[in-house]
């Protein structure tokens, strides 16, 4: 839990019950292969909870527009109509796959910030981002390519490139990055899921993460920008259509694709919620 003491108690504690719900909710389902059902059992868990919790939130990151799901779908509202009022983001199950195979790794999360903060990428799936701890403030940028920030951030840090570490999600679309990742000597570390967990481990010290970098869910991303503004880390983002009629949506919907969202862009408040529960 991150930014609990920007809220009231009660509001905390409904949150935190909310993702321990919704965590509870899947255990049924683990390992049963069905990443559909274990996915509503989160969805509906986390949803009985926070209706009439104590807070008026809207949902800007929830399931509805991406996964089609009839809860806490992006614009509903949430709560006893009552302050704080607050943007909402939530992922019920970050790592559906994971958690239906019986695989650890998955989480439940929620973020709070104040009402209107929170960017909203209105149908826009994909995010380029780049993540990592206080010490890349002012020395990476998603713009220079990659060999060039894990050199920076290596000088800064006091470390070799060799010892940095960089998630990067197992995806076709990530080929050129990896191997530019593994040209340097850097560890990569591919994982097929769990933008949020890596988010975090890379913006916390002390981690054996130094950098997540690629395209994943802009949700994914929203929710870890809380995060990484909670903990004082440094991310970068980059909206990332991955078809020509994602592309054609996003201008649509008055995006500007070159532009580089910075931290305060992501989340534009200190007064961040995040909270999440392991499954399993």
């Amino acid at each position: 839990m991150l930014g609990a003491h920007s809220y009231p108690a009660g509001l905390v504690a409904r949150v935190r019950e909310a993702t321990d719900a919704a965590a509870a909710a899947c255990l049924p389902w683990l390992g049963l292969g069905d990443k559909i059902a274990i996915d509503d059992a989160a969805v509906t868990a986390m949803r009985a909870v926070l209706a009439d919790a104590p807070f008026s939130g809207t949902v800007v990151i929830g399931e509805g527009e991406k996964d089609a799901a009839p809860m806490l779908a992006n614009g509903e509202a949430l709560g006893q109509g009552v302050a704080p009022l607050c943007d909402v983001a939530v992922d019920p199950l970050d790592g559906t796959r994971l958690a239906a195979a019986g695989l650890p790794g998955s989480i439940c999360v929620i973020a709070l910030a104040p009402r209107g903060t929170m960017f909203d990428p209105v149908d826009v799936f994909y995010m380029d981002k780049l993540i990592c701890g206080a010490a890349g403030r002012g020395v990476v940028d998603i713009r220079r390519p990659i060999a060039e920030n894990l050199a920076r951030l290596a000088a800064v840090t006091g470390a070799a490139v060799t010892d940095l570490v960089v998630v990067v999600l197992d995806k076709p679309r990530h080929t050129t990055l990896i191997a530019e990742i593994r040209a340097t000597g850097a560890e990569l570390r591919l994982v097929g899921e769990g933008d949020i967990v890596a988010a975090v481990t890379a913006a916390t010290s002390g981690t054996d993460v130094d950098v997540v970098v690629g395209v994943g869910g802009t949700p994914e991303g929203i929710i870890a920008a809380c995060a990484v503004r909670a903990l004082g880390g440094f991310m970068q983002g980059r909206l990332a259509p991955q078809t020509p009629e994602q592309h054609a949506a996003a201008i649509a919907a008055g995006h500007d694709l070159d532009r580089v969202l910075e931290l305060d862009d992501l989340v534009a408040s200190e007064a961040v919620l995040f909270v999440s529960t392991a499954v399993g």
